[in-house]
C-alpha cells in the first residue's frame, strides 16, 4: 500500500481552504492512503472556533472529504472536532477511496492544558481494514501511552495511524518515542503532525512513517510537505517473528503478578 502524510501548515486558514490544500496535494499523488494532522479541518489551537466548527459524525465537512477521496481514489484519515449532543470530541475519521466513512476514533486521553476546556475523552479501540492491512487510529497523546499502542497491536493492528498536533518543544516524542512504539510492537507507524504557527502554537513538524523495525522510512522537516512510502504486511510478520514482544507480553505479566 502506498501511504503518505500531509504535514499541513494551515494556521489562519478556514476549513474550505484546508480542504483545498488537501485536494491539491492528493491530486496526482498516486497514493492509496493519505493521513492529515489532528483537528485538521478546524485547526488545533483555535480557541472557541472548536465549538463553532464542531459537527456531527459524518457532517458537511466530512462530506467534502468524501468527495476528495472518491475523486482521487485515495483513502483519507483526518482529524476534526466531533459534536454529539452538548459534548465535543477530538476525533479522527477514515474515508475509503470509494468515499465511504469506515472508521471514527475519539481521542482517549485528553492532555493537560486547553483541550480539557473543550473535549470529552472517548473510549474503546478503533480498528479497520484498508489495502489488505489491519489499521488502527490513535490521536496524539493516546500514542504516548505504551499501553494504548500495545492494545491495538494485540488486537491485530499492523499499521497505527496517529494524527497529532505536536509543539516544537517536544522533539523527543516524534523523533524517539514514536519509533520506539513501532519497534516494541513490530508494526508500521504513521505520525502526522502540523507545520508552522497557529496562534500561539508553534508546531514541530517531523511527521514520520516508521517501519516495524523502528526505522524512519519517510521523515518530514519543519515545513509543509507530503511524505510517502510503501508499507507492507511482510515487514510486520518478519519483525514480530524476530522479536516476539506481543506473543510474550502476557507471559511477562504473569511473571510480574499483574
Amino acid at each position: 500500500m502506498r501511504a503518505g502524510i500531509f504535514q499541513c501548515a494551515g494556521g489562519g486558514l478556514r476549513p474550505e481552504q484546508r480542504l483545498q490544500k488537501l485536494a491539491d496535494r492528493v491530486d496526482g499523488s498516486d497514493l492509496d492512503l493519505i493521513v492529515c494532522p489532528e483537528l485538521f479541518l478546524s485547526g488545533y489551537k483555535v480557541g472557541d472556533d472548536l465549538r463553532s466548527l464542531a459537527e456531527l459524525y459524518d457532517g458537511p465537512m466530512t462530506g467534502e472529504v468524501r468527495k476528495i477521496a472518491q475523486s482521487s481514489g485515495t483513502a483519507i484519515v483526518f482529524g476534526y472536532p466531533e459534536r454529539e449532543g452538548d459534548k465535543i470530541y477530538n476525533s479522527a475519521a477514515c474515508i475509503s477511496a470509494k468515499g465511504e466513512l469506515i472508521a471514527n476514533h475519539r481521542k482517549l486521553m485528553v492532555p493537560p492544558g486547553f483541550e480539557g476546556q473543550y473535549f470529552e475523552p472517548g473510549d474503546g479501540l478503533t480498528l479497520f481494514d484498508l489495502g489488505g492491512m489491519r489499521c488502527a487510529i490513535l490521536v496524539c497523546f493516546d500514542a504516548e501511552f505504551p499501553e494504548a499502542v500495545r492494545a491495538v497491536a494485540k488486537a491485530g493492528a499492523q499499521v497505527v495511524i496517529v494524527p497529532t498536533a505536536l509543539g516544537e518543544k517536544w522533539p523527543v516524542v516524534a523523533d524517539r518515542v514514536m519509533p520506539t512504539r513501532a519497534f516494541e510492537n513490530g508494526i508500521w507507524f504513521m505520525y502526522a503532525n502540523h507545520a508552522g504557527v497557529e496562534n500561539d502554537a508553534r508546531y514541530l513538524g517531523h511527521s514520520c512513517i516508521v517501519s516495524p523495525e523502528g526505522k524512519d522510512v519517510a521523515r518530514a522537516g519543519a515545513t509543509e510537505q507530503l511524505i510517502s512510502c510503501e508499507i507492507d504486511i511482510e515487514s510486520v510478520v518478519k519483525a514480530q517473528n524476530r522479536l516476539p514482544f506481543l506473543q510474550q507480553s502476557d507471559a511477562l505479566k504473569r511473571r510480574l503478578g499483574s
